[in-house]
Formats: structure tokens, C-alpha cells, sequence
């Protein structure tokens, strides 16, 4: 059984996710693209998939977790978050201008 307020693993970077402000909704299609299907992951992983992809390309090549993590930037991001703690909430970096 998982612990109180645990909402399982992270699709993402695989650690464990627990109910709060650590927690938020991602749409792999972004709803302006026509996405639907979201899924619940990190805040800090969620931003830094904003900083780094548009939405451009989320919706074309980079459409799943996989893909995701398949993208240089992310993969080290990904080394670096595996190593904080669950309830580890902070802004990687200063958030480039959005690009569509």
C-alpha cells in the first residue's frame, strides 16, 4: 500500500510523488494542440519541460515520457532531480520567453 498522500511514481523522473504543491497535471499534447490525455507529475519536472520544449514540439516529436527524457537537456536534468527529495520544489532556472 502506498504511503498516506503518495500518488505513485513520477511518469518522469520515477520518484515518488506526493499530494500538494509538488504536484501537477502535464498534458504530453498540449490542450492548444489538441491535446486530451494529461498525467500527474513533478512541478520541478513539469517546468522544466516547459523551459526546454515548446509547445510546437511537445505536440510533433516529443509527445511521451520517453521522448521526453530522450532530449539532451532533459536527460541531465533528469540525473540531477533523481537525486532530490520527493517534496523538492524549486524553479530549475529562470524561464526562457514561451514559444508556440
Amino acid at each position: 500500500m502506498n504511503e498516506v498522500g503518495s500518488r505513485g511514481p513520477c511518469p518522469f523522473c520515477g520518484r515518488p510523488m506526493i499530494a500538494g504543491p509538488t504536484v501537477d497535471r502535464h498534458h504530453w499534447v498540449p490542450k492548444s494542440k489538441g491535446g486530451r490525455v494529461s498525467e500527474r507529475l513533478h512541478t520541478v519536472c513539469h517546468r522544466m519541460i516547459h523551459r526546454v520544449l515548446s509547445e510546437k514540439e511537445l505536440a510533433s516529436a516529443y509527445a511521451d515520457p520517453e521522448a521526453v527524457r530522450a532530449h539532451p537537456d532533459i536527460r541531465r536534468f533528469v540525473a540531477w532531480v533523481r537525486r532530490q527529495p520527493p517534496e523538492y520544489l524549486d524553479w530549475p532556472k529562470e524561464p526562457r520567453e514561451r514559444r508556440r
